[in-house]
């Protein structure tokens, strides 16, 4: 029960809820201010405005916001009065909205923000395209949109200028509570009983998040002035969390072994159980750690886990007795990554403690934090490179006009309802650029719209009064929109009802709207789902190749910083951090298309049983390259030449792989290295043992992506 009520908690102190409110906020106000002095109308064409610009309103900096929302408010302006005029002949309507579902369906190729541009667009082209206006009507129309779109700017900006690190707050937060469920999932490999391929399954699948959330994080403070240069109390805070937050989890990337093999040496000790337990209550404290973060509360840190620790030491030392010495170094290095864990747990919990001043703590590194951060060209070649059939973009636009043109006909011959366009709407709600991903949201469209038309019936069937109506009104809304990121389907439950409601407080027949809702839905969802399989399909295995490259490539550059470490360079910590960050972020991108792959007609599933061994194969690639750096990177001494040589083997085994997936190989040089002879060999110290023994297990699972590679290209 507890932790039920800890989860409703953080839900309503997250950005999603946060940004329901905001959003169902600036939408409401328009028509109910405006409601009391007679204006209704007015209101809801302002609140028609706001409800366009809303769908730009997505986390990020400030400054990305206000220049998104202030071009999506011209664009809003130049379709409204374009549409308005163009709707006079069925011809032109039709014309107009094929030109411009493909020129807005394009802005993707300059990333989502742009993408959530376009669409804020279409949506005000589909919302006028029935709109019964006289020519003389439509710039004064237009203007009361664009008048609506730009109060919702306003209204968004004041909002977050009021309390300028709450977003911040709420994504790191929603980002520690991911690492807390990635570190429960690497507990099991300890657990005897747990299946191994099933725990890879499950991690590779949150990596995709903790990725998502931490490209997210970077993005809020690393783009922000204000969090960058401003050493206010607040911003220190959530860098200095920031930059622990992502070296935890690269101690957690790096307590990653041969889990079979250390299951056969100790299953009968009970060490590993012990391991598993004392992970998960690490995992407890990460998701207290996101309850602070999201709360913006100071709690004490109460659980000690040095006493934990040392009787684990003391287990591994009695074990050691029984056993070899160096039998039980893979646990003592299992010890010394949960030991570093700790420290990372408490550095945190005194950020928050009310009586830690911050003033005299430096962030580790001095990081130019600007090269973490993805910056996005918007330069129009772009645009125009993107205008072939080899570009995934092109081909999602070419569809979408495609589409829309149809639906359009089909919402003027056979859907001929009030609203239909609804047809229209749900097209563009559903078409995605992949095929998995329009699949997924085909089908949370059509449950949310059935089990959410059922909910709205109900309620305006059974609660008669006007003011219980308006408050399930607002309720509906407010949970459409917290959801809407979080989970569409609940988001469409809660979207339908509240449309049902609106349209009862406007005058239209209850039944009759929903019985035509639920068949303009199911219409629009026919047609784009067939659609995305027969007109200019994207499937993930034209772009898999692509794919293993940028991730192979990864690994090399983060060997080769390694290498270059240990041949004596002195490699900053920047140059390390980035080498890192690229190879995480390229395997939960490898992991993301895997699991589109899976969506897809068993026909185009080319070779997917392999490309899931690539993707195991790439996370214990990277986990135990991670394992390596981690330990070589605080170790002041320099490794035997023997680990130098085995370093160059899997570098160019790994440039091998990259030749075969059409990539450049990616020169590296460490001079030679003479083989010492037998005599002048010094003794391998116990960790000069274990790093061969780890570069040998890499070396081995370089081979085995060499031969998954083979097979995924056939």
């Amino acid at each position: 029960m507890k932790l039920n009520t800890r989860e409703i908690s953080s839900f309503f102190y997250s950005q999603y809820f946060s940004d329901g409110l905001r959003i169902s906020a600036g939408i409401l106000l328009p028509s109910l201010l405006l409601m009391e002095f007679g204006m209704f109308n007015l209101g809801l064409t302002l609140s028609l405005g706001a409800l366009c610009i809303c769908v730009i309103d997505n986390p990020g900096p400030v400054l990305h916001k206000r220049n998104s929302m202030g071009i999506g408010n011209l664009c809003l302006f130049i379709v409204a009065v374009t549409t308005g005029f163009a709707r006079l002949n069925v011809y032109t309507l039709g014309l107009e909205i094929t030109l411009l579902s493909f020129l807005f369906s394009m802005f993707i190729v300059y990333g989502n923000r742009a993408a959530s541009v376009g669409t804020s667009s279409l949506l005000i082209m589909i919302f006028m395209m029935d709109k019964a206006l006289p020519a003389s009507g439509v710039i004064a129309y237009s203007a009361t949109i664009l008048a609506g779109g730009v109060w919702y700017m306003i209204f968004s900006l004041v909002f977050f200028g009021i309390r300028p690190y709450r977003a911040a707050q709420q994504t790191l937060g929603e980002n520690v509570a991911d690492i807390a469920k990635f570190l429960r999932i690497k507990a099991e490999f300890y657990n005897p009983d747990s299946d191994i391929d099933e725990n890879y399954r499950k991690l590779v699948s949150q990596q995709i998040q903790v990725s998502q959330h931490q490209d997210a994080v970077r993005e809020m403070l690393f783009k922000s002035r204000i969090m960058v240069r401003e050493s206010t109390p607040a911003s220190r805070i959530l860098v200095l969390t920031f930059v622990d937050l992502v070296d935890m989890f690269e101690q957690i990337m790096a307590t990653h072994y041969d889990y079979q093999q250390i299951r056969d040496k100790f299953k009968d000790t009970g060490v590993l159980n012990e391991i598993a337990r004392i992970i998960h209550n690490m995992a407890d404290e990460l998701d207290d750690i996101a309850y602070i973060v999201l709360s913006n509360t100071r709690h004490r840190h109460v659980m000690d886990f040095s006493i934990e620790l040392e009787k684990l030491k003391l287990k591994i030392d009695s074990i050691a007795k029984d056993q070899q010495e160096n039998s039980t170094l893979v646990l003592k290095k299992v010890l010394i990554n949960l030991r570093n864990l700790t420290e990372g747990i408490n550095n945190i919990y005194s950020y928050y403690n009310s009586k830690t001043s911050l003033k005299s703590t430096e962030i580790k590194g001095e990081v130019e934090y600007s090269q973490f951060v993805t910056h996005q060209d918007y330069t129009p070649h772009i645009f125009f490179d993107n205008l072939t059939l080899s570009s995934g973009a092109f081909k999602h636009a070419l569809r979408v006009a495609v589409v829309c043109l149809i639906g359009f006909i089909t919402a003027k011959t056979v859907a001929q309802g009030g609203h239909s366009y609804w047809v229209l709407l749900t097209i563009i709600v559903i078409l995605k650029p992949g095929f998995s991903l329009s699949k997924q949201r085909n089908y949370q469209r059509l449950i949310g719209t059935i089990g959410g038309g059922a909910i709205g019936i109900l309620i305006l069937s059974l609660i008669p009064d006007t003011t219980a109506q308006f408050i399930f009104l607002m309720i509906f809304m407010l949970g459409a929109y917290s959801f809407q990121r979080l989970n569409y389907v609940v988001s469409v439950i809660f979207m339908t009802p509240y449309v049902l409601i609106l349209f009862k407080f406007l005058g239209v027949g209850l039944l009759n709207v929903a019985q035509e809702r639920i068949i303009d839905t199911t219409i629009g969802s026919s047609i784009a789902f067939i659609a995305s399989y027969l007109i200019f399909p994207t499937w993930e295995f034209e772009m898999i190749e692509e794919t293993l490259r940028e991730v192979v490539k990864a690994n090399i550059n983060y060997l080769v910083t390694i290498a270059d470490s240990i041949s004596g360079k002195i490699i900053d910590t920047t140059v390390y951090k980035l080498a890192r960050k690229e190879v995480y972020v390229k395997s939960a991108n490898l992991s993301a298309t895997f699991e589109r792959m899976t969506s897809e007609p068993k026909s185009k599933q080319r070779n997917i049983k392999e490309v899931h061994k690539f993707v195991v194969l790439n996370h214990i690639l990277s986990s135990y390259i991670s394992t390596v750096a981690s330990g070589l990177i605080k170790n002041t001494q320099r490794p035997h030449p023997e680990a130098l040589r085995l370093i160059k083997k899997n570098i160019a085994v790994l440039n091998e792989v990259n030749k075969k997936l059409h990539g450049t190989a990616i020169e590296f040089h460490i001079g030679k290295t003479n083989p010492a002879s037998e005599a002048e060999k010094p003794e391998l110290t116990a960790d000069e043992s274990l790093l061969k023994e780890q570069l040998g297990f890499i070396n081995k699972i370089s081979y085995d992506i060499a031969r998954v590679t083979e097979n995924v290209l056939k």
